[in-house]
């Protein structure tokens, strides 16, 4: 079955890229996840925007991702929460949090699968995460959680 993945999918490809499939893969898979479309010809515009919204977020290069390295280190990460009467946080601080925060801080847009927590954040305080910028550039995040 010819397919259009709607996002990277480890070990098949990603966000855009046109793949074929086993039948079953496909219907029990990736299209219930919504990792991936049927391919059409309308569906070659949609990878369009997909390869797009993909090279906004795509490091260029070695000295890009120095830069971006540069960035986030040098910023401590704020994220509020909603907090309980213990100081335990209703629910948690996942990657998505994280990523909308660093692009508040910092104005770098980053994948949210480049984001590795080093612990599951269920309380206030300040914790570390790193973000894989490139195959060589790690960079090491200290994020401060606060009550909002």
């Amino acid at each position: 079955m010819k397919l259009i993945l709607t996002h990277a999918v480890s070990g098949l490809g990603a966000a855009g890229d046109v793949v074929v499939v086993k039948d079953g893969y496909a219907r029990n898979f990736l299209l219930p996840r919504g990792n991936a479309i049927l391919w059409s010809q309308g569906g070659e515009r949609q990878i369009q925007g997909i390869k797009r919204a993909r090279a906004a977020r795509e490091i260029r290069d070695l000295g890009h991702a120095n830069e971006i390295k540069a960035k986030l280190e040098g910023n401590e990460i704020s994220v509020g929460a909603k907090v309980g009467s213990t100081g335990s946080l209703f629910g948690s601080v996942t990657d998505k949090d994280l990523v909308a925060a660093i692009k508040s801080t910092t104005g770098v847009d980053i994948d949210r699968h480049r984001v590795k927590l080093s612990t599951h954040i269920k309380k206030l305080g300040r914790y570390t995460a790193k973000v894989n910028l490139h195959h060589n550039v790690v960079a090491n995040l200290t994020i401060n959680v606060v009550a909002k």
